[in-house]
C-alpha cells in the first residue's frame, strides 16, 4: 500500500497502513505522456487533465465502505499508480500497462475506488465513437483514523483488512521486481558502500516508553522523507518502504486494550 497510506493506531502522528507514494511511483514509469499511443481514429476530445494540484493534501479514512475499497492489493496498486502519475491522470489502458494486468480486470476495481471518492474521472475523450476516461487520485495521501482500530469499533476488521492488503501488495510487487532483476541486495565488491536494499525481521522486548520512542523515531524519518518529496535527480531510483511495528498486549489484558502498531 506508500504513497502514503498512513494509519494512526495508538498515538498521534503514527504511520500505519500503506504508503501509496512509495510503491506506486515505479509502476508509473514508462507511461506515455498525454494521449500518446492511444489516438485511435481522428475524433479525440479532451475534457480536463486531472493535475496533481487538484488533489486534496490528505484524506482521513474512517468509514467501512472506503476501508473495504482499500482492502484489496490490486485496488491499492491502481490507487498507487494514480497517486504517482507524473501527468496527474491515467487511462485504464495506461494503468493496466503500469501494473502488468489485463485492462478488463481493472474496471470493477476502478469503479469501486471511484464510488468511495478515492479516485475521480479527470477527463474524457471520444475515440472511434467510444468514450475513454482518464482517472486521477483524489488525494495525495491517505491516513487511517485511529478510532477505527479501537476495540469497540465495528469497522476494526475492515481496517486491519486494509493493512493486510497493503502488506500483500508490497509482497506481490517485490516478488515481481525481484524476478525481473530490479532488486539489489548485494554490496559493492570494493566495500565502498553498503547494499542499496535491506531486510530485517526480528522481535524485541521493550518497555512501553521505549516502544513509543521507537515509533516516534521511525515517524520522524518518514515525515522527513515525505517533506522532501520526489527527487528530480537524473540518477534517482524508485524506493519502496514497508514498516510494520506493533507491540503485543499481555495475554491476560482486556480486549478493550487495543494493540499498538505502525506501518508505512
Amino acid at each position: 500500500m506508500a504513497e502514503n497510506v498512513e494509519q494512526q493506531a495508538g498515538g498521534a502522528g503514527e504511520h500505519t497502513g500503506e504508503r501509496a507514494g512509495g510503491y506506486e511511483g515505479e509502476r508509473a514509469g514508462g507511461r506515455p505522456g498525454g494521449y500518446a499511443g492511444d489516438q485511435v481514429g481522428d475524433q479525440a476530445r479532451d475534457q480536463g487533465e486531472g493535475r496533481a494540484a487538484d488533489r486534496a493534501r490528505e484524506r482521513r479514512v474512517g468509514d467501512a465502505a472506503t476501508l473495504k475499497a482499500l482492502a484489496d492489493p490490486l485496488r491499492l496498486g491502481i490507487l498507487g499508480a494514480l497517486m504517482g502519475a507524473d501527468g496527474g491522470s491515467l487511462t485504464a489502458k495506461e494503468i493496466a500497462s503500469a501494473l502488468g494486468e489485463p485492462q478488463t480486470k481493472l474496471y470493477r476495481h476502478i469503479k469501486q475506488l471511484e464510488t468511495v471518492g478515492l479516485i475521480r474521472v479527470a477527463g474524457t475523450r471520444l475515440v472511434s465513437g467510444i468514450v475513454e476516461s482518464r482517472y486521477a487520485a483524489a488525494q495525495e495521501s491517505l491516513r487511517l483514523s485511529s478510532e477505527i482500530f479501537s476495540a469497540d469499533s465495528p469497522d476494526r476488521s475492515e481496517a486491519y483488512g486494509a493493512v493486510l492488503a497493503g502488506v500483500d501488495r508490497v509482497r506481490g510487487d517485490f516478488q515481481a521486481q525481484a524476478q525481473a532483476g530490479r532488486v539489489d541486495f548485494s554490496a559493492p565488491k570494493d566495500g565502498s558502500a553498503g547494499p542499496p536494499s535491506m531486510f530485517a525481521d526480528f522481535s524485541l522486548r521493550l518497555s512501553p516508553a521505549r516502544l513509543v520512542r521507537l515509533r516516534s523515531q521511525l515517524g520522524e524519518i518518514f515525515d522527513e522523507l515525505m517533506a522532501e518529496g520526489r527527487s528530480e535527480a537524473k540518477d534517482a531510483v524508485d524506493v519502496t518502504v514497508l514498516t510494520l511495528l506493533y507491540g503485543l498486549q499481555p495475554e491476560h489484558s482486556s480486549r478493550a486494550d487495543s494493540p499498538t502498531g505502525t506501518e508505512s
